[in-house]
């Protein structure tokens, strides 16, 4: 199921260790991760002081743009719980100004939407 979800984009939980090793030059002195997610080819990243996102382009992936939303900017976040048919939770994120969210986000069931949820609202609130 775990390969299937990754196929259709659902994302699932790196260890902080992977995380650490393979982005830790994106990180300031002062800044560690709190917790990571991986799609197909792309990441994001919750560290202590912003959300970060790993987007590989293009078809050999060589191309990488790294966004990120500091928590102050978000002004508001809603998560969708997977249902019966729907295998998949979703996270919604606006940024200040915005009135559709700016980033969307889905995660397969290995991933505890609620604890993504707790880990966002740490730092937003």
């Amino acid at each position: 199921m775990s390969i299937f979800s990754s196929l259709l984009g659902n994302a699932g939980a790196i260890s902080k260790e992977k995380l650490e090793e393979k982005y830790h030059k994106l990180l300031i002195p002062s800044e560690t991760i709190e917790a990571g997610f991986k799609l197909v080819r792309d990441t994001f990243i919750f560290t202590n002081k912003r959300l970060i996102l790993v987007d590989i382009q293009g078809l050999t992936g060589k191309k990488t743009e790294y966004f990120s939303v500091t928590y102050k900017s978000i002004s508001r976040f809603s998560v969708e719980t997977a249902g019966s048919f729907d295998l998949d939770a979703e996270l919604k994120i606006w940024i200040s100004g915005e009135q559709h969210p700016s980033i969307c986000k889905k995660f397969n069931t290995s991933v505890d939407i609620y604890e993504v949820q707790k880990i966002l609202a740490a730092f937003v609130l």
